[in-house]
């Protein structure tokens, strides 16, 4: 990852609803959760919404699926694990086996 998709990545999580959109869609896990879902849960307009979950989408942490004529939406692990790596790539002096394994926990196949 390059630093200035690393820097979109982090101003996308910045803001409040994002980083608990992202937050609510990690922990649906593999199913995900619709728009109307998320809106229900957080107690966000869905033009807000709609809004934010666009922002996340454009960096890679959000990705959503058409179901008939709803969404369904996702965390963006991979995205996540690039983000994480790029911040941790040159930890422990180097030894990146080290920081291999907190990597390696947020694998998951959402």
């Amino acid at each position: 990852m390059e630093k200035t998709r690393a820097l979109d990545s982090l101003s996308a999580l910045s803001h409040e609803v994002r980083l608990d959109v992202f937050r609510l869609l990690i922990q649906a896990g593999p199913d995900g959760m619709s728009a109307g879902q998320i809106a229900d849960a957080l107690n966000i307009r869905a033009n807000t919404l709609s809004n934010n979950l666009g922002i996340l989408a454009q960096t890679g942490l959000v990705r959503s699926v058409r179901e008939g004529r709803s969404i369904r939406y996702f965390a963006g692990m991979e995205a996540m694990r690039s983000l994480l790596g790029f911040l941790m790539q040159d930890c422990c002096g180097g030894q990146a086996e080290i920081c291999e394994p907190v990597l390696n926990q947020i694998a998951c196949n959402c």
